[in-house]
């Protein structure tokens, strides 16, 4: 007879989702409060069982604090947490609709992918945000054209490769924080990580992207454009081939 899983799929991408909204609590640290609380098979019927009550007890009786009131939670987090397990969370909730883009819309334009955990902002770090938010940056035109979620990541051998991967076709991504050996990954992946520790607005991050741009690029922005440039030029070669071979 076949054993039941202990973890559906979906359930296992709720609690790592869910592990990522309280900064201070490992997955590990969860799935044990979770198998306190609801045995060791989980679904997501019965994550919906979860309260705030139950993470507060779980995490304080852990760290040997009966009330659970000094576990370095925050009640909104915990809040978030509960309504991620429940699958009643829209982390989309409050974004502008995305816009279209066709290679050459934007001439002189480069994609940019902001790190992000909620709202339109940078606040996400590489390897935890819950996704990127992916731009179409020229000097004096912006476009959100994707929101990618990262929640697959917890399943790949590679989480920090599958992250780069995930934003592949982009030339620059900004994080709150990144450690050495995702930052040389994404390098290799040719993206430029840029930390800003501060964080900020996703509209604040891309006007000051796009000041260097138009007024003072760094070295390493105007190799981007370069290959940017370049790349376009191609696509264009490409695109007059095609259409030589029609007009045949």
């Amino acid at each position: 007879m076949e054993k039941p899983e202990k973890i559906t799929r979906e359930a296992a991408l709720r609690v790592a989702l869910a592990s990522r909204a309280m900064p201070n609590i490992g997955l590990t640290r969860l799935i044990e409060v979770l198998q306190e609380c609801l045995g060791d098979s989980i679904d997501t019927e019965t994550l919906r069982n979860i309260t705030v009550t139950h993470l507060k007890t779980g995490f304080g009786s852990l760290d040997g604090e009966e009330d659970g009131e000094d576990i370095g939670i925050g009640l909104e987090a915990m809040k978030l947490a509960v309504r991620i397990l429940w699958g009643d969370a829209d982390d989309d909730e409050g974004l502008p609709p995305l816009e279209p883009y066709n290679e050459g819309d934007m001439p002189g334009s480069v994609r940019v992918a902001i790190a992000s955990d909620f709202g339109l902002a940078l606040n996400g770090h590489f390897g935890s945000c819950l996704r990127f938010l992916v731009y179409q940056v020229s000097p004096t035109e912006s476009r959100l054209i994707d929101v990618r979620h990262t929640a697959e990541a917890d399943f790949a051998p590679d989480k920090n490769l599958f992250r780069a991967q995930l934003i592949g076709d982009c030339h620059v991504v900004y994080v709150v924080s990144v450690g050495g050996p995702a930052a040389a990954k994404i390098i290799r992946a040719d993206i430029y990580p840029i930390k800003l520790a501060e964080g900020g607005t996703a509209d604040e991050v891309i006007a000051k992207f796009q000041e260097a741009m138009e007024n003072s690029p760094p070295p390493w922005l105007l190799k981007i454009l370069g290959v940017a440039a370049e790349n376009r030029l191609r696509n264009y070669g490409a695109n007059r081939a095609v259409d030589d071979v029609h007009a045949d």
